[in-house]
């Protein structure tokens, strides 16, 4: 079976807001340190990762698929104006994943793609639940 092109593209997408993800709370990590919030930047560091590995499984799903992950520009982190404003950037980040994750496997679904739509489900209801941790911090 052939990939379906919306999906990889949707793959794609997925991808580059993973390494938008991990860049800005790997950036978050180092001003919460710097700025002498070290639980802070633990947390974020730790988020960092998992999302380091959110990029990894999409990245293999786009290697099964014959294509090479390319995530394309990524933009600047967002840091707003300190620590403060971390929660409502990060629930916003989140927010953006779940809804992008939800769209795509509805796609991936509508052209029975079940490896794709299993995945992209899956990552967002990881999404979701670190929506849910930030939405109780800030």
């Amino acid at each position: 079976m052939a990939a379906d092109a919306r999906v990889l593209g949707w793959l794609t997408r997925a991808l580059q807001h993973e390494m938008t993800a991990l860049q800005q709370y790997l950036a978050q990590s180092v001003l919460a340190r710097l700025t002498g919030h070290t639980e802070l930047a633990e947390r974020l560091r730790h988020e960092a990762l998992e999302e380091l590995a959110h990029a990894e499984r999409l990245m293999q799903r786009l290697i099964e698929l014959g294509v090479a992950p390319a995530a394309g520009a990524v933009p600047p982190a967002r840091l707003g104006r300190g620590v403060a404003d971390f929660p409502t950037l990060n629930r916003q980040l989140e927010q953006t994943a779940v809804v992008l994750y939800q769209d795509a496997a509805d796609h991936a679904r509508r052209v029975r793609d079940a490896d794709s739509e299993a995945l992209l489900r899956a990552l967002a209801a990881e999404e979701a639940a670190h929506y849910g941790a930030w939405s109780q911090t800030g």
